[in-house]
């Protein structure tokens, strides 16, 4: 063991160690208080589930939650798994759902509403309570029989909304010439930096996308709130941003109270005393024992086994940018990527394993490598061969994500996924007037026919940048090539060249199969496969890692480094610069934007190695 990480392993030895105190929520009160009452409870008592949703749903398991849970890494799974349990609880006549600074997408919220409309089918009731409601919110509590609000707060509904920012004036002021090739007259990568307004083309891309969105929330809340578009347009024109009185008035919410007179309000709904039914993530999965020292350093440092012991499903998560190598944490800007080693590798796994009937490969991404995508494509198609292997959308499959979809022979999306982007990315920035700016000369020299394509300080000439465009047609023609023969019956003149659609309307052109959540598609997956429920396993890949391997990624060069303090502190710059720009950014489209916006830069990056990409060239920002 290295001496550089036995300090860091006796530091987080002795965060173990520490009992911290954890706040507790009303309804965790209330299950004590009826603990203690129980001589006395009334025979009436219902039973009234509780769940909390706290901050944001990650899509895949934390790499250490094998060995010590999920803590505050809380996936989608887990709280679906939640809703399944509490559904399936003979003793529960309800659930409340209380969202604590959530922070959800709208395809979460489309999968979480899916299982609570399964839970409802049972003729049990769900309640939904917030401090404030917006649209994500709103949405997600037209899925429940009561959106309730905490007395004092608000709602903001006051429709949808998207800016972009063209930079071509930006460019041209600051000294760079910008130089980015698309082949796709929708793919909108030179938008951006070379316009200073939108194409015709962008245009009708992008505001075809918004008019989908928008009307799948309007649907929506029409339905389960029972309003014409006359009172739905009402009802936002004052509740752009307004009290829960006036959100009650005009039918978005049907009552605002306190929270702990919550036990009293579901009395008089129900008829009786409530007996609250906790369920938390955090007691449905493994603890670590910090008991016995020697036990708990000892399974720190096992190896996790990932292997099925019977029939089961394996889930593959596509999360974040396509890279080639190995997947990554912590990238430029605190980002995860996707390698396309890592991806193969556990495909292969999969496939060595008999016991793996199918497969669903879940993919949230805006793409990224072309060579990347290409052979992670190669390696599904390879497993296809002996299994059956569909694929789940979550926000996102778009460019190299949506290149990776159509190796699936079952497509399901969620209504409000955004899917397509088919096209390439080429380009990069010249920096010439900016090198003048600040008085910097650059002097370069290049050997070979095509060694000045790298230059940093010179603009392509016309036979360089037609050079780039080859290539990338090259690509383009692979890309939809795959395209044609994955999606059969696929239109590529009204999918193709950059367009985007949501998931409902990619069902209709053909580009995916189905509407449904990961739920869906494995729930059909094993129906088809005449698995059991409760008879097969579900693993998740890439598959948990053990703590060496976490440590090893957290230390960085340390561990090679023949100087192990001075690499300790140039990774800590390294970091703490990031940490400032990232942050910055963060700051600027907020915390519930930021995700996006992070994966789409980073995807966009890899400009900086390879120059042709298969990206959707900026981060869709809807408020």
């Amino acid at each position: 063991m290295s001496h550089a990480v036995r300090p860091v392993i006796a530091l987080l030895a002795a965060a173990l160690f520490t009992i911290a105190p954890t706040a507790l929520s009303p309804a965790h009160a209330a299950t004590r208080l009826d603990d203690k009452a129980d001589a006395t409870k009334s025979t009436k008592a219902v039973g009234i589930g509780h769940i909390e949703i706290h901050g944001a749903l990650s899509e895949i398991p934390h790499p250490l939650a094998w060995l010590m849970g999920s803590g505050d890494h809380a996936t989608m799974r887990d709280m679906l798994a939640l809703i399944k349990e509490a559904a399936e609880d003979d003793e529960l006549s309800g659930l409340v759902i209380r969202l604590r600074e959530a922070t959800l997408s709208l395809t979460q919220v489309e999968e979480l509403g899916s299982a609570i409309q399964e839970f409802r089918k049972g003729g049990k009731k769900v309640h939904l309570f917030a401090d404030g409601y917006s649209t994500t919110e709103l949405v997600l509590g037209s899925y429940c029989d009561e959106i309730m609000l905490q007395q004092g707060g608000g709602i903001e509904f006051p429709g949808m909304y998207m800016e972009e920012m063209y930079l071509a004036d930006t460019m041209a002021w600051a000294g760079l010439t910008p130089q980015m090739v698309q082949v796709g007259d929708y793919k909108g990568v030179n938008e951006q930096y070379m316009r200073t307004a939108p194409s015709p083309q962008w245009e009708e891309n992008i505001s075809g996308l918004l008019d989908a969105l928008y009307g799948n929330v309007r649907t929506r809340i029409k339905q389960a709130r029972k309003l014409d578009d006359a009172k739905l347009d009402e009802a936002m024109k004052q509740c752009w941003m307004a009290l829960g009185e006036t959100g009650t008035r005009v039918g978005l919410i049907d009552s605002t109270f306190d929270l702990p007179a919550l036990s009293k309000h579901l009395e008089k709904s129900y008829s009786g005393e409530i007996d609250w039914h906790n369920y938390d993530v955090a007691e449905a999965t493994p603890k670590l024992d910090t008991s016995n020292p020697f036990s708990m350093l000892s399974k720190m440092f096992k190896e996790p086994n990932h292997s099925p012991t019977r029939d089961a499903i394996a889930i593959v998560h596509i999360n974040g940018p396509i890279v080639d190598g190995e997947s990554s944490e912590g990238g430029f800007l605190g980002e995860s990527s996707v390698g396309s080693h890592t991806i193969r590798r556990a495909l292969s796994e999969i496939e060595e394993e008999d016991l793996f009937k199918g497969v669903v490969v879940r993919i949230d991404s805006p793409g990224g490598s072309a060579i990347a995508s290409e052979v992670i494509w190669q390696g599904i198609t390879r497993l296809s061969e002996t299994r059956p292997v569909w694929v789940s959308v979550g926000s996102m499959a778009a460019s190299g994500g949506y290149y990776c979809l159509v190796a699936g022979q079952k497509v399901y999306v969620n209504p409000s996924s955004i899917v397509g982007s088919i096209g390439v990315v080429g380009g990069k920035i010249a920096m010439t007037g900016l090198y003048d700016k600040l008085k910097v000369r650059v002097h370069g020299r290049e050997r070979g026919p095509m060694g000045g394509m790298l230059a940093s300080s010179s603009p392509w000439t016309d036979a360089e940048q037609a050079a780039v465009r080859q290539k990338m047609q090259e690509t383009y023609d692979l890309f939809t090539s795959r395209v044609s023969a994955g999606r059969k019956g696929i239109d590529l003149s009204k999918t193709a060249e950059g367009r985007l659609f949501a998931g409902n309307d990619a069902v209709k052109l053909k580009m995916a199969d189905a509407v449904g959540g990961l739920n869906d598609c494995v729930r059909d997956l094993a129906k088809e496969l005449k698995l059991v429920e409760g008879d097969y396993q579900i693993l998740e890949f890439p598959g948990p890692r053990s703590l060496s391997e976490v440590l090893g990624d957290m230390m960085g060069p340390m561990a090679s480094s023949p100087n192990p303090m001075a690499a300790t502190a140039q990774n800590m710059g390294e970091h703490a610069g990031v940490g400032i720009l990232s942050g910055t950014l963060k700051m600027l489209v907020g915390e519930k934007h930021w995700p996006a916006v992070r994966d789409h830069l980073s995807a966009l990056m890899q400009l900086r190695e390879q120059r042709v990409i298969l990206t959707s060239p900026r981060a869709i920002i809807v408020k």
